[in-house]
């Protein structure tokens, strides 16, 4: 007597005869995604490389620096100072002030400029800005986009208090009295 509980029963319409015959290039895409997953790695790890390399945070890559880098700029210009014997024939132009929240801000989702840093300290840390949240109006001017905001800052007024309209990451709103910096 035969035991057939330890031979797999076959298919219906598939006896032992009906199988087709093994085929050796069964999967010839398997090559091709192997390769491609292989192009993928190299290329991702050569963009990090590069990135790391130059000195670019990815949390960094659009941002828009607000305010203190204008600061380093007018430094760089300006000449060393250095005792002259002679006084200058006519007075320097006295440098314009220009006002500054101490942010690094790039577009929002919606509507407003997303900060991405504070400077500490600066008036945006004083204010009580944090990173995540989103800047909507500033006075009576409405911020859209981080571009809104520097403009917006440029025509502000240094050391006058104004009122800034904040959307938190958590979804609430509240307003805060900030006193925009002063850059020379």
């Amino acid at each position: 007597m035969e035991q057939t509980a330890l031979r797999p029963k076959p298919i219906p319409g598939q006896e032992r005869g009906d199988d087709p015959p093994a085929d050796p290039a069964r999967r010839p895409h398997a090559a091709r995604r192997r390769g491609r997953r292989i192009r993928t790695l190299l290329l991702g790890s050569l963009v990090g490389a590069v990135l790391v390399l130059s000195g670019v945070g990815l949390g960094t890559v659009g941002a828009t620096v607000i305010g203190m880098s204008r600061l380093a700029e007018l430094r760089r210009q300006s000449p060393p100072t250095a005792p002259s014997p002679a006084p200058p024939a006519a007075p320097a132009p006295a440098p314009t002030a220009a006002a500054t929240l101490g942010v690094e801000a790039v577009d929002a989702e919606k509507v407003g400029a997303l900060v991405v840093g504070v400077h500490v300290p600066g008036p945006g840390y004083t204010a009580g800005l944090v990173r995540g949240d989103v800047l909507l109006q500033l006075g009576a001017d409405r911020i859209d986009s981080a571009a809104d905001l520097v403009r917006v800052i440029a025509r502000a007024h240094p050391g006058k208090a104004a009122r800034l309209t904040v959307r938190h990451a958590s979804g609430g709103y509240q307003q805060l009295t900030v006193v925009p910096g002063v850059v020379i």
